[in-house]
């Protein structure tokens, strides 16, 4: 797969090594391909990183380094008192990109927020199935049924009607599923009949224009000096894309990428211990699971499902696979997370028992699939070798287990299948410090066919998450998470594995690299000292 625009992607490889020689560049060795460059289709961090945090704004956005929420192309917003009305006010002057296929003749409006929305929420839009239009955030977040109507007053006003008061959506909104488009280029692209382009050669208002992208080797960005916000600290920025942790720290090593992440775990004292080389670290908002397929026998069973739980060396998989640079997980939201409940007990280690309570419920000789992603991530530096330690842990309760893995692209898109066989490794980073990111995306019954991988909908925690998202301040809605917690645990949906801190290794001349909280690694405000 080849983009090009004014540079020919190939030249961009072999240059590599000259850009990051430059102050006017700056390389990030990245971890893996982007599925694509719209970011509303996608939920995979690799793929924000790559689209929506260089090419997009969206209404409202996170402090980098904070889950404090600020102004960005709304300046301002108003929530009406009974909560279900909340008005956008649009910033004026934003401009948005250009390609060799599209020139914009106007400014950002509310026109692009409304189609940026209407398309993921309308059938019957002529976007809504283009790319494959699986709207995992959108359909998962029940953003569907909560948002009744948009209402565009002028061109920088803009009102969503909700069905019901929302806790977190302001902060919703600031997220990368809502990035906003050019409805203009949405319109071009679709009488020229390449609607996929929107998600091919991205146009935004971001602080980088799109350039070129060869996958599994470069993507490259400009500068855009047209940027409303702060510009870009330097004058290009490149994506090196290197899935081997190891070869990544020798470029960046050997000068060839400046800024890298998920170094592996075994590597990170000596990377702390060396002169030339910066590492920064900060205890993530994540967590690492082992999903099973609810849907399927003998998973549809809670029984089973803890049985199994109860045979994973968790201890084991921190040592082994963290080394260090984690800790066990018993909730599936972080302990750095406010409502997280404590007072939960989590699955005991205790083989013997296992192997009881599935032989209790007619298991035996059970064949499963445990599911490992190929790329590291900042909740798993190393899914097969965790796949593997699961699967001696389960070999000791008669369990036998077939580890597969796909392409990382692939191997998202697979795993919405709701016939898929057993258990899959993935993980999450929250994106807006709110337990409903948690809970609801990754747990609701709205998101069993996209973000929820377990396919799990019990409708005592549904009602529970659901009820939370119309409270208005953290003291009402603790008590509700802090019980979908529990009811959580007793059903088991998930084996909850570790919760990670986050490195980030890079050069000494890197000047103002921010690790972010959210896990984006966001590079609008990076400089290179001289």
């Amino acid at each position: 797969m080849l983009f090009k625009n004014k540079i020919a992607a190939g030249l961009l490889i072999g240059a590599l090594g000259a850009s990051a020689a430059s102050a006017q560049s700056l390389v990030y060795c990245s971890e893996g391909s982007p599925e694509g460059f719209d970011p509303a289709l996608y939920t995979a961090g690799t793929t924000f990183d790559a689209s929506s945090h260089p090419l997009y704004n969206r209404l409202t956005e996170f402090k980098v380094g904070t889950t404090e929420v600020i102004p960005a192309l709304a300046e301002s917003w108003d929530v009406s008192e009974d909560g279900k009305t909340v008005t956008f006010n649009l910033r004026k002057g934003v401009k948005f990109h250009s390609n060799d296929m599209f020139t914009p003749s106007r400014d950002f409006n509310a026109d692009d927020v409304i189609f940026t929305f209407n398309r993921q929420k309308n059938d019957d839009h002529p976007y809504n199935g283009v790319s494959g239009g699986t709207w995992e955030y959108f359909d998962g977040m029940s953003m569907p049924d909560l948002i009744e109507s948009i209402e565009k007053v002028d061109d920088y006003t803009v009102v969503f009607n909700l069905t019901r008061p929302e806790a977190p959506f302001i902060a919703n909104m600031a997220m990368d599923f809502a990035s906003v488009m050019s409805a203009e280029y949405g319109e071009a692209m679709l009488a020229a009949g390449t609607p996929e382009m929107m998600n091919q050669a991205p146009i935004g208002t971001g602080p980088f224009t799109f350039q070129a992208y060869q996958k599994d080797a470069v993507i490259r960005y400009l500068r855009n000096d047209a940027y409303w916000g702060d510009a870009a600290k330097v004058q290009s920025l490149i994506f090196a894309i290197t899935p081997d942790a190891s070869v990544r720290y020798q470029k960046v090593q050997a000068g060839e990428c400046h800024v890298t992440a998920y170094p592996n775990p075994a590597d990170v004292q000596a990377m702390k211990d060396a002169e030339d080389i910066v590492v920064m670290e900060q205890e993530g908002l994540n967590v690492g699971y082992l999903a099973y397929n609810t849907t399927v026998a003998p998973y549809d069973n809670a029984n089973v499902r803890r049985a199994l739980n109860m045979a994973i060396d968790k201890q084991a998989i921190i040592d082994v696979v963290f080394q260090g640079s984690g800790q066990i997980a018993k909730n599936p939201i972080p302990p750095t997370m406010w409502s997280y409940n404590d007072a939960v007990a989590d699955d005991e280690y205790n083989p013997e028992k296992a192997k009881e309570m599935l032989a209790a419920e007619g298991v035996e000789g059970l064949e499963m699939k445990i599911w490992a992603m190929p790329v590291q991530r900042p909740y798993n530096p190393n899914a097969r070798r965790m796949a593997e330690l699961m699967q001696e842990d389960f070999a000791k309760i008669g369990v036998t287990v077939e580890i597969v893995s796909y392409e990382w692209g692939e191997y998202l898109s697979r795993s919405r299948e709701l016939d898929r066989d057993g258990a899959i490794l993935l993980g999450w980073t929250g994106d807006n410090g709110d337990p409903d990111n948690f809970l609801a995306v990754l747990l609701g019954c709205d998101g069993r066919e996209n973000s929820n991988r377990a396919q799990w909908c019990h409708q005592p925690f549904e009602d529970l998450i659901q009820q939370a998202k119309v409270l208005p301040t953290q003291a009402e809605r603790q008590p509700l998470y802090e019980q979908a917690q529990v009811i959580f645990k007793e059903q088991a949906p998930w084996a909850t594995i570790a919760h990670s801190v986050v490195y980030m290794t890079m050069r000494p001349e890197v000047e103002g690299y921010i690790v972010h909280p959210l896990g984006g690694h966001i590079f609008n405000q990076v400089g290179l000292s001289q």
